[in-house]
């Protein structure tokens, strides 16, 4: 890299998931045949009354700039949500909306860590956490649970990750990429560990929470751990529950000491998120909420698919999820018999000699399993799984001949 570039930026590397996703929209336009599983983003399109909200926004003019930190309609629309689905209680100065959930989690990176402290987060992780972590000049730490452990970190491990040098835990729970959610019991477990170090902010990545079909409702940290409020940012979103992706609206609740904080950054790069999106998100949020509701349901059918299917593939293992519209599938033992170095080597295989695209697991922490998102119809599915088969038995048997 030239060397005027900052020394943060080579930190770091480009998102994996964003990679396969214009990967295969370059191969889309070349005129292949791709069926993308790359991308998280939802087929359905925004409810009609969330985007009627949006278009009477543009109609009545609502299209300056907002206060940095979010209109309070929608403040007012966060806190009701909050209270009513995870019973925690927030005033306005405690909110802050920003263009994505993702902005969210950068913006409290940048407010709590300092150069030489430490973040913990539990791998399988979102492919973002640990970039965002070197770019605000501090260490990622992550701790791994594999499938024995149903992708979740014990309380032992988080106990045994945490330094004096730790400032900030990251949870995701249902998780991106495994789907893994974890109870309440477990959250209380892990809580009971946080409670033991007052130095260490939490930020709780809560994004698919209503995509979630475990038997045990979804609980939020703090549902769970309401001890730890002074010192917990919940992060959520609209993008995923009601199909606003390219929306870009995300929001936080925590201590106003910290979001504060996060607020100046926000007000330091982006300002205010879109004014007609926030309006769109009033709607989301206050509205009928039988349409996520009509999602979640096709989401859990694409799930049982897609599971059954992977767990059907020669060499190919997969737990079912909790939530989110991901699977994520072991195939080291695909690898090894196919004769693949790696899993970007195996991901690579499945694009070029199937036409699937799907993302390598190691950029989620996590060597030997493939991230596929099932956010498309089952048709889909089904055609992206007969292909996986018919590549993984070709090379298998050239392999052996």
């Amino acid at each position: 890299m030239n060397s005027s570039v900052a020394r943060r930026v080579q930190r770091v590397k480009p998102s994996a998931t964003l990679a396969v996703t214009a990967r295969a929209a370059k191969l889309k336009a070349e005129g292949k045949d791709v069926i993308g599983l790359g991308a998280g983003e939802p087929d359905f399109d925004t409810p009609i009354h969330i985007a009627n909200a949006g278009i009477e926004a543009i109609k009545n003019g609502f299209t300056r700039y907002t206060n940095v930190d979010g209109i309070n309609e929608l403040k007012d629309a966060i806190i009701g949500k909050f209270a009513r689905d995870n019973d925690i209680e927030y005033e306005r100065a405690q909110i802050l909306v920003s263009s994505g959930a993702k902005q969210s989690i950068y913006n409290l990176c940048m407010a709590v860590l300092d150069p030489g402290d430490e973040a913990v987060i539990p791998s399988p992780y979102w492919v973002s956490y640990p970039d965002m972590v070197l770019l605000a000049d501090a260490l990622p730490v992550m701790p791994f649970a594999g499938p024995s452990q149903g992708y979740k970190i014990s309380p032992r491990q988080l106990a045994a990750a945490i330094t004096p040098q730790t400032r900030l835990v990251l949870l995701n729970s249902p998780c991106n990429p495994t789907g893994a959610a974890y109870t309440r019991a477990e959250l209380r477990a892990l809580g009971e560990v946080l409670l033991e170090h007052p130095r260490v902010i939490i930020g709780t990545d809560d994004m698919y929470e209503k995509i979630f079909w475990a038997e045990e409702p979804f609980y939020s940290l703090l549902t769970a751990v309401p001890e730890l409020y002074s010192r917990t940012v919940t992060i959520n979103g609209c993008s995923k529950a009601y199909a606003m992706t390219g929306w870009r609206i995300g929001y936080c609740g925590g201590p106003k000491e910290i979001i504060t904080a996060m607020s100046t950054i926000q007000g330091q790069s982006t300002s205010n998120a879109c004014s007609i999106s926030q309006k769109a998100a009033v709607a989301a949020l206050t509205g009928d909420q039988a349409c996520v509701a009509t999602m979640n349901r096709a989401f859990k059918e694409r799930h049982d698919f897609i599971v059954a299917g992977l767990n059907d593939l020669p060499g190919v293992s997969c737990l079912p999820g909790a939530g989110s519209f991901y699977a994520f599938a072991d195939v080291s033992k695909a690898m090894t018999s196919m004769g693949c170095r790696d899993d970007s080597e195996f991901a690579e295989i499945l694009l070029t000699s199937g036409g699937v695209a799907v993302v390598p697991g190691s950029g989620f922490g996590a060597p030997g399993h493939i991230r596929l998102s099932f956010a498309c119809g089952l048709p889909t599915l089904a055609k992206a799984l007969e292909r996986m088969n018919r590549v993984l038995r070709a090379s298998a048997e050239a392999k052996r001949a």
